[in-house]
């Protein structure tokens, strides 16, 4: 596809295209910036824009003129943003801007039908659990998680503050692991190998869910896995002035002779 050419005719319009802009003042209208080909007699005049709050903004006006003719006519004028203006984000769907917490008392999320965390009930699955709750004839669940929604769960749990990495699992006693801890309630079907619920009253994440590689001050066995600290041996001194001179005797049953004494008090 060939690139339009600008009509110089268009191109020179400059002074009609500056008093197309009548929704201002003329003095928040300033300097023409540039003029480009939007088609075949078709040219957009660009002038800088000094109405407060609209830095870096532009007026454009889009002008034309019939073949032979040097008339030329405006179709169009707008507030458009260049190159440096100040924009908001571009615009997210609420369910892609809600963040973890969002959801506060009284409020509602409803879940899309087609959710790629979730799926029927009825439909088999890896998880035990999910199978046991599949075939609850009429009491069972509508949906339960997917395979994928239980992956980006525990990925998202794994790296977050129920977590190794998290700074009260770095700064725990390296043996100080969730899963070797009396309160870890592991959790139940392919979760369980992974995470388990805090089930200490004193424990920052008493009541939530952190994996078994997880830890903290708190744990039930933080004592019996202290090492004592190896008392210093003193050297034996002895006080020569107590020492008291003895006659070893060799008799027969004396212990220099390899033989074993006489029972105390025979006579």
């Amino acid at each position: 596809m060939r690139a339009a050419r600008l009509d110089q005719v268009c191109a020179d319009a400059v002074g009609v295209a500056r008093g197309a802009i009548t929704e201002v003042d003329p003095s928040d209208i300033g300097d023409h910036v540039e003029a480009v080909a939007e088609g075949d007699r078709v040219v957009t005049h660009f002038f800088e824009s000094h109405l407060a709050g609209y830095k870096g903004w532009r007026w454009a006006v889009t002008v034309t003129r019939v073949p032979r003719s040097r008339h030329v006519t405006v179709c169009e004028t707008v507030l458009l943003p260049g190159p440096d203006a100040m924009l908001a984000p571009a615009w997210l769907p609420w369910n892609e801007r809600v963040q973890a917490g969002d959801l506060g008392v009284g409020d509602l999320m409803p879940t899309a039908p087609d959710d790629d965390r979730l799926a029927p009930g009825y439909v088999l699955s890896d998880d035990a659990a999910v199978e046991e709750s599949s075939w609850e004839l009429g009491l069972g669940r509508p949906r339960v998680m997917s395979l994928e929604g239980r992956m980006e769960t525990a990925q998202r749990w794994y790296d977050g503050d129920a977590g190794p990495e998290a700074p009260i699992s770095t700064a725990a006693p390296r043996n100080a692991r969730c899963g070797t801890c009396g309160f870890y309630l592991p959790l139940a079907g392919a979760m369980r190998s992974m995470f388990g619920v805090c089930g200490n009253l004193y424990a920052p994440d008493d009541a939530k869910a952190v994996s078994a590689d997880h830890g903290c001050g708190a744990h039930s066995e933080a004592l019996l896995g202290t090492s004592e600290q190896p008392v210093e041996e003193l050297p034996t001194v002895y006080d020569d002035s107590e020492v008291e001179a003895v006659a070893v005797s060799r008799a027969h049953g004396s212990v220099e002779a390899g033989e074993p004494a006489e029972p105390y008090g025979h006579s």
